[in-house]
């Protein structure tokens, strides 16, 4: 039955939870080890990483499931951001939501699944160009900071990108019941690959004896350089755990959403963080830390499966993998596309943006945030894509679970059915370890970091100038 809003509320507990692991489970978990490994230099370090990730994941879901059961709204943070600070927080969130965050992830994944269709065609590659390079040479900021270099252009990985987020945004335009039902089938399918990847991996034994010992002595770096790679190298592993938020974009299509968000907001990510933990443990046991530093274009999964069962265990965990990276591009692009609609009812996005179709989606949203991502599969490599996007999905996550303490001052009244355990010590950990974090990046990775901050603001202006446009600029957006 339509609400409200016009959505139907069809997605009931295991499909909610379905979305969060899919969400987080989609080409992170089996690529970024070998790049965390390169920073870090050892397996102890490698797995605190993880370890970190995880406690701070869990952190803000405990956190963020009070403000999904207060308001079970279609549009998730840019509704909870517009409610604890006002109407621009809100739009600069959607605003880098498109241009950053969302599209960004969307496109890094899709090039990620091009990345391991190499495997069966040894054409698709990110390095096989059809189109470019157009190559901007790095530029000198300051003494300390550096931006690039970029390398624009047409890969053959990152047009199977584009042909993934176009598939996938057509069959998402039929309907929410069809688009979480091709989420339930991709995240059973990789919670069923990453299930073999840790049994085989920490129970049989490889083919080829992992190369032991550290990628890189560490003992050869200062304290505070262990501490920044540290820091750093939770690009990564936030990466891989990022889109448990997802859920709360379709907050009016969730059945019994004040009891259901919350609840799948604690069993998803807890799932998803203990997987995590395991497959690095295998990846580890079969390859060692130089083996999965040096894996072949990073498939790390792919190499761990290989070093098993040889050729054929690396490709059956490739395809595995695509599947897996499918499952991840079609929640974040049925989920994102509520922020724009929601937006688009406020007056604040592209004209149409605001309406849904006959099957009650936003159509419109849809297909703007996918033309937008198959630009941005242009613009660079996997990891590039990775710290585009992590930078401003933090800033923003800081912003919405410190938002949960502006609630319980501002709006001490409204219904909460879940209150989050461990007030307040459990969000100012999360809000802590993740703003040290955005500290760094900015220090140590600036090529995307600080494009990204500016980006985010260049909405200021944009949002004063969408807010004239409005139909009738004089009413505050409620």
């Amino acid at each position: 039955m339509p609400g409200a809003s016009g959505y139907r509320r069809d997605i009931g507990f295991f499909s909610a939870t379905m979305i969060i692991a899919g969400s987080m489970i989609g080409s992170g978990i089996f690529i970024v080890s070998a790049d965390i490994v390169r920073q870090v230099h050892s397996s102890q370090w490698l797995l605190l990483t993880w370890c970190i990730t995880g406690v701070l994941t869990l952190c803000a879901t405990l956190s963020f499931g009070e403000l999904t059961g207060m308001m079970p709204k279609a549009g998730g943070m840019y509704v909870y951001l517009k409610e604890s600070y006002g109407p621009m927080a809100g739009f600069l969130y959607g605003w880098s939501c498109f241009l950053v965050i969302e599209c960004g992830s969307i496109a890094a994944v899709a090039v990620g699944s091009g990345r391991y269709m190499g495997t069966f065609f040894p054409a698709v590659s990110d390095s096989h160009w059809l189109l470019g390079p157009w190559n901007l040479p790095a530029w000198q900021v300051t003494r300390d900071i550096a931006m690039g270099p970029y390398a624009f252009g047409l890969t053959s990985a990152r047009a199977v990108g584009i042909a993934v987020i176009l598939v996938i945004t057509l069959v998402n335009t039929y309907g929410v019941r069809l688009g979480a039902w091709t989420q339930n089938l991709f995240t059973v399918a990789k919670l069923g690959a990453m299930a073999a990847l840790i049994l085989f991996g920490l129970t049989m034994t490889p083919k080829i004896l992992p190369v032991g010992g550290p990628y890189v002595a560490p003992l050869s770096l200062a304290p505070i350089t262990l501490l920044a790679a540290l820091v750093v190298a939770q690009v990564g592993s936030f990466f891989s755990c990022d889109g448990w938020h997802y859920i709360g974009n379709v907050g009016s299509e969730i059945k019994n959403p004040k009891r259901t968000l919350p609840l799948a907001l604690l069993a998803g990510p807890a799932i998803v963080i203990g997987l995590y933990l395991l497959a690095n443990l295998a990846y580890l046991r079969q390859l060692g830390p130089t083996g999965i530093a040096t894996a072949t274009e990073d498939r790390v999964g792919a190499a761990a499966m290989g070093a098993i069962f040889g050729p054929v265990g690396g490709s059956l965990m490739a395809g595995a993998i695509m599947i897996s990276m499918f499952g991840y591009v079609n929640g974040a692009s049925f989920t994102t596309a509520r922020v724009y609609q929601a937006m688009g009812e406020d007056g604040l996005f592209a004209k149409g943006a605001g309406s849904l179709n006959r099957h009650g989606v936003p159509a419109w949203s849809l297909w703007l945030q996918a033309i937008w991502a198959c630009i941005l599969t242009l613009t660079g490599s996997f990891e590039q894509l990775v710290d585009y996007s992590t930078f401003a999905s933090l800033l923003f996550l800081v912003a919405v679970i410190t938002g949960l303490m502006v609630m319980r001052v501002k709006k001490p009244d409204l219904e909460r059915p879940y209150k989050t355990w461990g007030y307040p010590v459990v969000p100012l950990i999360y809000i802590l370890g993740a703003g040290s974090i955005l500290v760094f990046l900015l220090r140590y990775k600036p090529a995307f970091t600080w494009p990204g901050l500016v980006l985010v603001l260049l909405g200021v202006p944009v949002y004063f100038w969408r807010s004239y446009k409005r139909p009738n600029p004089n009413q505050p957006v409620t």
